[in-house]
């Protein structure tokens, strides 16, 4: 194979598994302009919408510490290729939905699946690239990935220009059928059967309860997991945050999705730019204080007079954003090699603590923080302030974890 191939069929890889990630954001994001339609041929409020995407959120995260045990027993591509059969099924129910509970049946569904390909395409990064080649991989995944939370939005608000709600679940059929394709006729298999672990309930608990008593793993996950939760916040509170406070229509979303994104990408290129450059450490600490940072200009530009509306509301997001996008390709990284052996046990109890904070935040807390900007930055800031916390008792207990240059070939972490 000539160089050129070589690149070339590393490009294919990263495209491949980028729009297996984004499956997600775009299950949660593409139905929000539809809201204020659903919600009066339903007869609800819009609260009782937020469900829509707290049933989707809870049930990801319910299957989510499945999805990777059994693909490091039976392989990662018969994992994907089940959850996104199921998915497409899940997404015709949707789309034929005639009440409120039949939809939120079937988005929890959607939730249950969607993990097969969304998680375990983590694991396939660590699987085939170590070190730097590994971090650089796993950061332009997540700067694609990043894109998905602003498209979907302005595609769904398309649809609706043509169509009912019903076209956006139409389109995600559509959607999960060619990400079949891709992972049927371009995705190798990355974890053979020497590796695999045995396929047994016991097997499969152990390797979550394994992670799951490691006080190490803890620190680094509800780090990232809260510090994502500030950028989240937004996410899933995108309708009221844009119709209700900022007063925009359904075509409007991209208003805050763009530098929302934006400051997505920017984080992932600096994450990307940095390996081999800073240890993961310094990455990290450096990429959480700038998310502080965004948080407490959020908070003043939500109460300060003149400041409570657009282009100001969404300033501070999108720097909140940046300093997500540098630190979260390092957090997955660090996690995966604490347990090198059940890489997708590991990344699914991380994603199963991220996405119930997500869920909670975006079904229960947002409900209650959701009447005034200044609310909603007030809540941002304190969970960027409890990822600092956590992050920080890392450091103490464990001052050289993560501590190797990014580009050396990555040892795994002992957990402690």
């Amino acid at each position: 194979m000539t160089e050129k191939q070589a690149a070339g069929r590393l490009w294919l890889l990263l495209v491949v598994l980028a729009s297996l990630s984004m499956l997600g954001p775009f299950s949660i994001d593409t139905p929000f302009p539809a809201f204020t339609r659903m919600g009066n041929e339903f007869a609800v409020d819009a609260d009782q919408m937020q469900l829509v995407v707290t049933a989707y959120m809870l049930a990801f995260a319910a299957m989510s510490p499945f999805h990777g045990p059994i693909s490091d027993a039976v392989g990662r591509r018969p994992v994907m290729l089940a959850g996104l059969s199921v998915y497409a099924l899940a997404s015709i129910g949707c789309a034929l939905s005639q009440s409120l509970p039949m939809l939120l049946g079937f988005r929890v569904l959607q939730g249950l699946s969607a993990g097969g390909s969304v998680i375990v395409s983590r694991a396939v990064i660590r699987d085939m690239f170590e070190g730097a080649q590994a971090q650089r991989l796993m950061s332009k995944v997540t700067m694609i990935f990043g894109v998905a939370p602003a498209v979907a939005p302005i595609v769904g608000g398309w649809l609706l220009t043509i169509g009912s709600w019903r076209a956006i679940f139409g389109f995600l059929v559509v959607l999960a059928v060619g990400l079949t394709a891709l992972v049927v006729f371009a995705l190798p298999e990355s974890h053979p059967p020497q590796r695999r672990t045995a396929f047994n309930a016991t097997t499969l608990l152990g390797s979550l309860v394994q992670a799951g008593r490691s006080p190490a793993f803890h620190r680094v996950s509800w780090a990232a997991s809260l510090s994502f939760a500030g950028q989240f916040l937004y996410i899933g509170a995108a309708p009221i945050f844009v119709v209700d406070l900022l007063g925009k229509g359904e075509q409007d979303f991209w208003m805050f999705f763009v530098p929302m994104i934006t400051g997505v990408v920017l984080g992932s290129a600096i994450s990307s730019w940095t390996s081999g450059r800073l240890t993961i450490n310094q990455l990290v600490s450096g990429a959480m204080v700038f998310a502080l940072f965004g948080a407490v200009v959020n908070l003043l530009l939500g109460v300060l007079p003149g400041t409570q509306s657009l282009p100001y509301a969404v300033i501070g997001p999108a720097l909140i954003a940046i300093g997500t996008g540098a630190s979260y390709p390092a957090f997955q990284l660090t996690l995966l090699d604490m347990f090198p052996a059940t890489r997708g046990a590991t990344v699914s109890l991380f994603t199963f603590f991220t996405l119930v904070l997500n869920g909670l935040a975006a079904g229960f807390i947002a409900p209650h923080v959701t009447g005034s900007l200044a609310a909603m930055a007030l809540t941002a800031l304190v969970a960027e302030i409890l990822a600092m916390l956590f992050w920080v008792s890392h450091l103490r207990h464990r001052p050289g974890a993560g501590g190797r240059i990014m580009g050396k070939r990555a040892e795994p972490v002992r957990p402690t």
